[in-house]
């Protein structure tokens, strides 16, 4: 299986299974010099980890990290930097009954007809728990950011669960840390809580929208056309496990507006330009604007859930399926933190291809010295 790697300077390439021994990421291209730890690191895994509440698998896995290579002295050399996971709590016996069954809404049945074999514990490399990898690589990207890109600021929080949306009006972002669900407004949190009960009873499970901004971007990241800012991050979060969809900004709404609407018109500010809204979602052209960049991403119902569905065999025969184990009724919640080290992944890979190409150039705005 090929393509287990994203990004371009800097690089993350993802390995291991949801029931093997361990599993981890070798990431390359970090600059040296940069201070980290594995307790660092730990801190961004534990808000991703399982069995932390009744909303989310009962898989009790401590998630902890070890760092293997491309340290020194507590700071990175600049060669590989492997991070390891390893696997404590697996029941493959769980899994038994999908032997020769798919599960309806998985992978299972398209990683069969594609390699013509799978790991069907747990669902192998298909399984989120790969994400838990991507997490431990996003806090060595978050610390290079805050050591070459200080002042960004990286959150990523539930807007949706389900038909119920967060009211933006009573969005406080220290609510998030505050609710099971990342939620920023606590009164929708309650509302969710009363939602998920009900489902977990009926065996069933539910999607939800996760949305992650980047305050602190300075303008001038990405490139026109293949090298597009937005481009990489709507793939690093379509990429996540579940998600279905991605939007920059407005996204889709964006078709309902006009042209006047649109706009984010512009003026020259005490500090440089300021622009009256966001509808772009802090990206032009494909490159950063300097305002807050806003992504949204569409996770879908787990699919692995307690009510009978309708399937096949491996020999082509029909039968039902009930899919037993530990899964999280709403796999969105621990989405959050995933999307949260994607963003930055790629603002970092982004931060360095700049620096690359562009240097200390740039066009200037305002009084020339």
């Amino acid at each position: 299986m090929s393509m287990n790697t994203f990004g371009h300077l800097f690089r993350v390439t993802t390995w291991g299974e949801s029931h093997g021994p361990a599993l981890g990421a070798t990431v390359d291209g970090c600059p040296p010099g940069i201070e980290i730890t594995e307790e660092m690191l730990q801190h961004w895994l534990d808000k991703r980890k399982p069995g932390q509440n009744k909303y989310t698998t009962q898989r009790r896995e401590p998630d902890a990290v070890r760092i293997l290579s491309g340290m020194f002295e507590g700071k990175t050399t600049g060669t590989p930097i492997q991070l390891m996971i390893e696997n404590t709590d697996q029941r493959s016996k769980d899994y038994g009954d999908i032997v020769e069954k798919f599960r309806p809404g998985h992978a299972d049945i398209t990683y069969w007809q594609k390699y013509g074999i799978r790991d069907y514990r747990g669902g192998g490399r298909s399984s989120a728990r790969e994400t838990a990898a991507r997490v431990a690589a996003g806090g060595v990207a978050r610390a290079a950011l805050a050591a070459l890109m200080p002042g960004v600021e990286i959150a990523g929080y539930m807007v949706q669960m389900g038909a119920r949306k967060a009211e933006p009006s009573r969005y406080d972002l220290a609510q998030i840390e505050q609710n099971p669900f990342w939620c920023p407004d606590a009164e929708t949190a309650e509302a969710w809580a009363a939602d998920l009960d009900a489902l977990r009873k009926s065996g069933d499970s539910v999607g939800a929208v996760v949305e992650v901004t980047a305050r602190g971007v300075p303008a001038g990241l990405g490139a026109p056309i293949y090298g597009k800012l937005d481009t990489d991050i709507t793939a690093a979060m379509m990429s996540i496990n579940a998600v279905k969809a991605v939007e920059i900004g407005d996204g889709m709404a964006a078709a309902c507006l006009t042209g006047t609407e649109n706009a984010d018109e512009i003026r020259m500010g005490p500090n440089g330009p300021e622009y009256s809204s966001n509808h772009a979602g802090g990206i032009l052209g494909g490159i950063s604007t300097g305002q807050e960049i806003i992504t949204r991403f569409a996770v879908k119902p787990t699919s692995s859930i307690l009510t009978t569905r309708k399937t096949i065999t491996k020999s082509g025969e029909d039968t039902e399926i009930i899919t037993k184990g530990r899964h999280d009724p709403c796999v969105g919640i621990r989405a959050v933190p995933v999307g949260e080290a994607m963003m930055a992944c790629v603002l970092l890979d982004h931060l360095l291809l700049h620096r690359g190409q562009i240097g200390e150039a740039g066009g200037r705005i305002g009084p020339q010295g």
